[in-house]
């Protein structure tokens, strides 16, 4: 059994994008009675930086630094991995949970924040937004006409939070929804009309694939050469969700034979993902892994995790699913009161 904690129990705010030492969730952890601290410098953090950093370290607020399992036998002080966002791929919760370490997530910040981003994608794509842009500036002047989005089907591949909300912005532009989503909520499906259909259904048939699913064994490369043959040649895919979703070597190879039309990417199987043969073709739009990093959603993340680990320190255990790992309640050590 580990022991028990300092009287003031130490965060490191390990996400770059975090590191402003006058936000909100700052404030939320000193208030608190609890000592704050910051890597030397805001970058994103390697398995070296973190074997260096986190010794004396009780309670980190997360990006996507690398967790492993080696990190985590390291960190003997640590109790609390509070992921700043929903996923957590980037964290050995098995490791954690031998250690007693709870392992959390913000579910409900940013799912809007994702949405509008994958949404942006869309428009980008079917609008020709980035050729237009250089062409025009360029000194060109070609008027190409562009993709209908209205009457359009948007095929959404896992329908949470964010398939939801993305699910909505189709309906409002005027698009027919499509979705495959293991546990349904037939309330939402029902309510607004959307279509639950198989995965293969579903690629026959969208105009524009968006990508929710979690990163998971099973869904490991879930887009590849067999089921980007399923596409129409006219489609775009999109992924805002992670870059193990797809092969990228069969989404290049597709794109390169006009197998779809195009595609739309935020999140990598490499990331950063250096020069990627995906960069130089000219249907692929691409983003450095921000969907759900907008000025709100941001704050609203910081907060929740910062909120996280004050609680699991004063013994108060939420039950709203931000805890990952649960498992590790009766063995986990805090401070009672902080």
């Amino acid at each position: 059994m580990p022991s028990r904690v300092a009287a003031m129990p130490r965060v490191m705010i390990g996400s770059a994008v975090l590191c402003e030492q006058e936000s909100s969730h700052v404030r939320i952890l000193q208030n608190a009675g609890l000592e704050v601290v910051f890597p030397p410098e805001p970058k994103l953090l390697t398995e070296a930086d973190l074997l260096q950093l986190l010794p004396g370290i009780h309670a980190t607020i997360a990006g996507p630094e690398p967790y492993t399992a080696r990190v985590i036998e390291a960190a003997k002080e640590l109790r609390v991995i509070a992921r700043s966002g929903v996923g957590y791929d980037s964290v050995d919760v098995a490791a954690a949970t031998r250690r007693g370490i709870a392992v959390t997530i913000t579910p409900g910040t940013n799912h809007d924040a994702v949405a509008e981003h994958a949404f942006a994608l869309l428009l980008a794509l079917a609008k020709d937004v980035v050729r237009q842009h250089q062409a025009t500036i360029a000194g060109g002047w070609s008027r190409q006409p562009t993709v209908p989005v209205r009457g359009q089907t948007l095929g959404i591949v896992g329908l949470g939070r964010i398939g939801k909300a993305m699910a909505l912005r189709g309906l409002a532009f005027g698009m027919h929804v499509l979705a495959t989503e293991k546990q349904p909520d037939w309330e939402f499906i029902r309510q607004h009309h959307v279509e639950l259909v198989p995965l293969e259904e579903l690629l026959r048939r969208s105009d524009f694939v968006s990508l929710h699913a979690p990163y998971t064994p099973e869904t490991h490369h879930l887009i590849r050469a067999e089921t980007l043959r399923l596409m129409k040649p006219t489609a775009f895919l999109i992924n805002t969700a992670r870059g193990g979703l797809v092969c990228e070597r069969d989404l290049l190879a597709a794109l390169q034979s006009s197998q779809i039309r195009g595609a739309g990417l935020d999140v990598f199987e490499k990331e950063p993902p250096g020069d990627n043969p995906l960069f130089h073709l000219p249907n692929v739009v691409v983003t450095p892994h921000m969907a759900g990093v907008d000025t709100r959603s941001l704050r609203e993340m910081a907060d929740m995790a910062a909120e996280t680990i004050v609680r699991l320190f004063r013994g108060d255990w939420p039950d709203d699913g931000r805890i990952v790992n649960p498992e590790v309640r009766p063995h986990f050590v805090g401070t009672g009161s902080p």
